[in-house]
């Protein structure tokens, strides 16, 4: 893959390899996301996972900044508690400007991976690519019980937003909904993994055509068709892997509380 990828893009994977290999504490050097499933443009990120030797873990993970900081010309840099992954560092270079991950873990975390990775150093080669090999790969694919938890209480959310006339937040949802339940889905639908609403443009015609009506202007009435549509799309979806159990009155119930308009504080989630 190295190869083809953009000569921005390949002269960093090169300052990466060289950081981690003078540094004692670093095992191996993996890469992962689109430089190993394909698609790789000059848009894209890179995502690295650095291997650390168990006994200097803690003391990589506080000077992990500087380490990046020695990789290029750091623009700003953070964590990545907001995603559930604390042992990311989410890095901005330039100029020019190009986004890096890089996830800084130990050998036995090898063992359960969302994909295999590509080693780009290794200490000892053998023994990282015998953990790849013997590791658990499983991409985490949500369950219909799952989409159906949740798709109504998140309509409805957008439902009483609209209602109040909250309008930038009812299209907040709609988006976060296209990105959790409807993009997802329709990645399943054409047998592929659930991966939001990733490269949906370069996919499937028709589900841009299915996407774009559930992207609304800052309009009442455009909110609340969106809405309606995205709730027809999730049935129409649904159908293919229906979950063992349904959520009582849906859509029935969601549909009528859009047409009445109603935004009664009582009615909202308390968390909203």
């Amino acid at each position: 893959m190295s190869g083809m990828l953009p000569p921005q893009h390949q002269a960093f994977v090169e300052r990466v390899r060289a950081g981690v290999s003078r540094d004692p504490r670093l095992k191996a050097l993996l890469a992962g996301g689109s430089y190993v499933h394909g698609g790789f443009d000059r848009y894209s990120d890179l995502d690295f996972v650095v291997v650390v030797e168990s006994g200097g873990y803690s003391e990589v993970m506080a000077t992990r900044r500087q380490f990046a900081e020695g990789l290029g010309d750091l623009l700003s840099a953070f964590s990545g508690e907001h995603v559930g992954e604390p042992r990311l560092l989410i890095c901005l270079y330039g100029p020019p400007l190009l986004h890096v991950d890089l996830k800084f873990i130990v050998a036995e975390d090898l063992g359960r991976l969302v994909e295999r990775p590509s080693v780009l150093f290794a200490r000892d080669a053998a023994d990282i690519e015998g953990r790849l090999d013997a590791a658990v790969i499983h991409w985490p694919e949500r369950s219909p019980e799952w989409f159906e938890q949740r798709a109504w209480i998140w309509l409805h959310y957008g439902a009483a937003k609209l209602g109040r006339g909250e309008l930038f937040e009812a299209m907040g949802m709609l988006a976060f909904f296209r990105d959790q339940v409807l993009g997802p889905m329709l990645h399943r639908r054409a047998g592929r993994a659930q991966r939001g609403l990733r490269r949906m443009e370069t996919w499937d015609d028709a589900a841009i055509q299915l996407l774009a009506r559930t992207v609304a202007v800052h309009d009442a009435g455009s909110v609340r068709d969106a809405l309606s549509a995205a709730a027809e799309i999730y049935l129409d979806l649904r159908d293919d892997e229906p979950p063992g159990e349904v959520t009582s009155g849906m859509p029935e119930l969601l549909l009528a509380y859009l047409e009445g308009g109603t935004g009664a504080s009582s009615q909202v989630h308390a968390g909203g």
